[in-house]
């Protein structure tokens, strides 16, 4: 089977699994739970999450020099149509991260410096879900000492300690890995202006160096995981349903790290939604409910991620058009 066809073999299979699950627990029910967040309450949910995109965008700024920092904006921008791409189009993760990429590029990032602090930007936001992830994972040893899950999970965490210890070594070191990384993205720019690997590398350094801004970083990517969490909450009142926050940070905790672990689903689809369901349960979350959850936060992603996009798409349309006179005078010359 060729790469190409995997992405949407998995977002078919994703898509076969959440329908399965809705069919199982019952039309109705989830129905009955969806409907009774409201338009009003849904926009709240949709506010809610504007501010933890805000959060991220400023996240990703705040590694760049001092003093050399564009508008919030254009990181805002960016991580939109990364997160609109990711959840909403036939993509892995990496595709949203490429055309976030391409976004902050054209809106006026150098091509080394957006590469870098994208970089180091993707450990900061790694190693702070790893983080929310043991909160989650001290929360249910707390509440649900008996979970026979906690053990395997919290291997898994360890495992994934070290892989992003190894992910940040590589950028420290400029490992071989990394550098094809770059030079892939490089070559597949327009906007080099004739910039390096070497470029990236130094770019990469300069942000290591700068602790505080690293540090800041983090625990804006942390604050972020937190406000999504508090999202889920508003959703979980407004249904008719609450529950603390505690287990909800305990949820949306493991939730992550399944959708982490399931990067090469598109949207994570078929994973988010059994992810709900069982570990809701633990904290008596009927599964309706739960699915309920995971279906408003999939209408959360379209009603976000689709103006975004179709924005971002006639930008691209404008460029392009733009572009074609120059194309053909340059043609013309050449004849």
């Amino acid at each position: 089977m060729k790469a190409a066809a995997l992405p949407v073999l998995a977002l078919a299979l994703g898509i076969a699994a959440s329908v399965a699950l809705v069919i199982h627990v019952g039309y109705d029910g989830v129905a009955a739970a969806l409907l009774g967040v409201g338009w009003l309450g849904f926009l709240a949910v949709v506010g809610v999450h504007l501010a933890a995109i805000a959060i991220c965008g400023g996240a990703w700024r705040c590694l760049l020099p001092p003093g050399e920092r564009p508008p919030l904006r254009l990181f805002v921008w960016s991580r939109l149509i990364r997160d609109g791409a990711g959840g909403i189009l036939p993509f892995s993760q990496l595709g949203g991260l490429a055309l976030g990429l391409r976004t902050a590029v054209i809106a006026g990032l150098p091509m080394a410096r957006a590469v870098a602090s994208l970089v180091a930007d993707s450990a900061m936001e790694l190693s702070s879900q790893i983080a929310f992830a043991v909160l989650a994972v001290a929360i249910f040893a707390t509440l649900r000492p008996d979970w026979g899950f906690l053990r395997p999970i919290s291997l898994g965490l360890g495992l994934a300690v070290v892989a992003a210890a190894l992910w940040v070594l590589a950028q420290r070191r400029g490992l071989p890995g990394l550098e094809r990384l770059i030079r892939a993205a490089l070559r597949r720019s327009a906007a080099l202006g004739g910039r390096s690997v070497a470029s990236v590398q130094a770019e990469i350094e300069g942000i290591y160096g700068r602790r505080g801004a690293l540090a800041g970083g983090f625990l804006l990517h942390f604050f972020g995981w937190i406000s999504d969490a508090a999202e889920s909450w508003v959703a979980l009142q407004l249904m008719g349903a609450p529950l603390p926050l505690a287990p909800v940070i305990a949820i949306e905790g493991l939730l992550h790290a399944a959708r982490g672990a399931a990067f090469a689903v598109p949207g994570a689809l078929g994973v988010q939604e059994g992810a709900y369901v069982a570990l809701g349960a633990q904290f008596g979350l009927a599964p309706e409910t739960a699915l309920a959850l995971s279906l408003l936060k999939r209408a959360r992603e379209f009603a976000i991620g689709g103006p975004a996009l179709l924005a971002w798409q006639m930008g691209e349309g404008r460029r392009l058009w733009r572009r074609l006179p120059a194309a053909a005078t340059s043609k013309s010359r050449q004849a």
